[in-house]
């Protein structure tokens, strides 16, 4: 179960990052954040990001064109 939920769908890079990056502040350490989105290149970016940041991506899916990603929020 998210923590919170981020619907960036119909964005495109890098606004489903930097929205990601802000809505993160929210989350409390260890939480998870449920970002949607629709831009083929999120599945890279979230990679990229949370191997940067030191966050944990749970998991990523993809249905009907939208990509759903799980971050773990790296503890504090």
């Amino acid at each position: 179960m998210a923590d919170h939920t981020l619907d960036a769908k119909g964005l495109n890079c890098p606004l489903p990052i930097l929205k990601a990056r802000k809505a993160l502040k929210d989350v409390p350490a260890e939480g998870i954040l449920e970002i949607l989105a629709t831009d083929p290149g999120s599945v890279a970016d979230f990679e990229a990001f949370c191997r940067q940041t030191g966050h944990e991506l749970v998991e990523h899916s993809e249905e009907g064109g939208t990509y759903r990603f799980l971050i773990k929020k790296a503890a504090a």
